[in-house]
């Protein structure tokens, strides 16, 4: 059976800065809460930090000719807000950089797909994303990269997965800076969701036809069982993962039930007056990070975790086959969670959704050329969400795009180096090397099908 792809339907490719850039010092760079976290002892795996990361920084015009070898026609790339800023004042070297970018990416026919922030907040910023001056400066920064770059980058994407920034960054301290404070937590999610809808009113004030948006981490949780309880701590799990984001962004509220679950953390002057209406600002399009989903039952309150209102959730496992993240591989919940997010938001919103990103990691060795064959695991799973992706289609989902992560094997946050998600292998010598998902996915990518 052949799949097949409407002609206006994009396939590419995405990274983010910190993930693959290196140049840690160079033209000016700041450093990031991400380079702080990163020379904390036992923080990441092996002490591995972004330092020189795949080098992209220097390396652009390779890995671009290489996006453009493989038939993407679109990149997903997120600006170093400390790169291109020092303080309030604009650091021309920072902002060079991405020029040259996007110049190059236009060049060989790839759109570039803009992120403001995936995770590397400028480490001199006070109190960081639990200042809601935080938020201000986001969109001064925000104003800066877009007088740059706007004419010639039309998608815009305020922030990647505020989740992982405000739960796992301020939560249950994974990520950076390495909190461990649910008010705190609860603190950067809202500062996070201002940041953005100031962000959207700025840009869309001096730029009414760019396309505006987000870019929000699903994993939807289900329950064990119909029991009461399990199905209560599999919707308290959902509350903090997206609905926290998508009710206020779409509904312009926070749920009910999300305060009340939260009372105990959540400062009693946190939200301002006219902030809901801010956050709420229309955005164009929603991104959707899409890995797996999870099963829960009520079990015994475990603290620690990052689903700061479900301590009592206990994972359980269906017994399908799993990454070397030891996530469960669930294509048709993809297919599920588009429906839902098309028929409870964006549809009713006028919004579109794009995947922004969909991969796996696998513990994989090339051979003596480098090459990885990963035929069996990661070009299974893409196959696999590709065709979730179809069905969402054909059950009248606004789906325009889809965003492989990663288009190469990078700095994997607190893992290290030791997860590889990339469609093209990365070896001591940052030599890039194609595996085999990649040719694939570049069939895909020109002829928009597969069989």
């Amino acid at each position: 059976m052949t799949i097949q792809f409407p002609d206006d339907f994009f396939f590419g490719t995405a990274t983010a800065a910190y993930q693959i850039e290196g140049a840690f010092d160079a033209d000016g760079r700041k450093d990031s809460i991400w380079d702080v976290f990163s020379r904390v002892p036992g923080a990441v795996a092996n002490g591995d930090n972004g330092d020189v990361a795949c080098d992209h920084y220097h390396r652009y015009r390779e890995d671009v000719a290489l996006m453009a070898e493989l038939g993407m026609s679109t990149y997903r790339f997120s600006v170093s807000w400390p790169r291109v800023m020092d303080g309030d004042r604009i650091n021309p070297a920072g902002m060079d950089f991405y020029s040259r970018l996007v110049d190059e990416l236009l060049d060989k026919g790839v759109d570039p797909w803009l992120t403001l922030y995936h995770w590397d907040l400028p480490a001199d910023l006070p109190g960081g994303w639990t200042n809601r001056d935080t938020a201000k400066k986001f969109v001064d920064y925000s104003l800066a990269v877009h007088e740059r770059l706007a004419d010639r980058v039309r998608t815009w994407t305020t922030l990647n997965e505020p989740w992982c920034a405000a739960f796992l960054g301020y939560g249950n301290g994974e990520h950076a800076p390495g909190h461990k404070n649910p008010t705190e937590a609860f603190q950067a999610a809202h500062h996070l969701l201002l940041a953005h809808g100031l962000a959207v009113q700025a840009l869309r004030e001096v730029d009414p036809s760019a396309s505006l948006g987000i870019t929000l981490n699903f994993s939807p949780a289900l329950p064990a069982t119909d029991d009461p309880s399990d199905v209560d701590v599999a919707r308290r799990v959902d509350q903090t993962f997206y609905r926290i984001f998508t009710e206020p962004i779409f509904h312009g509220a926070y749920p009910p039930e999300l305060l009340a679950g939260a009372k105990d953390f959540w400062p009693a002057q946190l939200v301002h007056d006219g902030d809901l209406a801010t956050i709420s600002a229309p955005i164009d399009v929603l991104g959707v990070n899409f890995y797996s989903t999870s099963m829960f039952r009520a079990g015994e309150p475990s603290w620690g975790g990052p689903h700061l209102l479900a301590p009592d959730a206990s994972y359980v496992s269906r017994g399908l086959p799993v990454t070397d993240m030891g996530w469960e591989i669930d294509p048709g919940g993809l297919r599920d969670l588009l429906i839902h997010l098309q028929a409870e938001y964006t549809g009713p919103a006028g919004a579109t959704l794009v995947i922004t990103e969909n991969g796996s990691a696998w513990a994989e060795e090339p051979d003596a050329d480098g090459f990885v064959d990963d035929t069996t695991t990661r070009l299974a799973y893409l196959r696999d969400h590709l065709i979730a992706c179809r069905e969402a289609i054909d059950a009248g989902v606004d789906l325009r795009g889809y965003l492989t992560w990663s288009l190469i094997d990078n700095f994997e946050w607190a893992f290290g180096y030791s997860k590889k998600f990339g469609i093209v292998a990365m070896d001591a010598d940052l030599n890039r090397v194609p595996k085999a998902s990649a040719y694939w996915y570049s069939q895909v990518a020109r002829t928009r099908q597969f069989q």
